[in-house]
């Protein structure tokens, strides 16, 4: 396997997520050549699946990053296997160059309507709903919904959340 200690700067793609072992996390740096201009249109963009189990920088991953921030994450990059494969990179080393504009969401949001909970899922559309006692509601077919979802709801139990 070959193997090389770099300094790669990307884009993270998702949010990072521990890894297979409690004391690391995961995460894809997306990479652009420094001349994209040469670049076709439909060039792909280079994926570096990166790990670390320094304790640091994973709490900093785990807790910090989102999706959007431009990394210089320096390690050991292994290259990938096999053609169409990602690239591996073990980050000892991680500097936040820029990060993303607007914040990200994480994987779920709670929010009161009232007497009711709602869970909003950002890789879904629709939205389930609940009492504030933990009863179920419903499946709202999208957030747009949720309202006429509790009325209905409030008009079947005369009113009782």
């Amino acid at each position: 396997m070959d193997t090389t200690h770099c300094a790669v700067d990307g884009w993270v793609d998702a949010i990072p997520a521990p890894g297979p072992r409690d004391d690391t996390a995961t995460f894809d740096l997306i990479v652009r050549p420094a001349d994209t201009d040469a670049l076709d249109d439909d060039a792909p963009d280079t994926v570096i699946t990166c790990t670390s189990g320094d304790p640091r920088i994973t709490h900093e991953l785990l807790n910090r990053i989102q999706p959007g921030d431009l990394l210089r994450a320096t390690g050991t990059l292994v290259q990938p296997p096999a053609p169409g494969q990602h690239a591996r990179l073990t980050v000892d080393a991680l500097e936040v160059l820029d990060t993303a504009l607007v914040p990200v969401l994480r994987d779920m949001v709670l929010d009161r309507y009232g007497d009711y909970v709602v869970i909003f899922d950002a890789d879904r559309d629709q939205v389930p709903v609940f009492t504030a006692q933990g009863q179920w509601v419903g499946l709202a077919d999208n957030p747009d919904a949720i309202t006429r979802l509790i009325d209905i709801h409030e008009r079947v139990t005369g009113g009782d959340a």
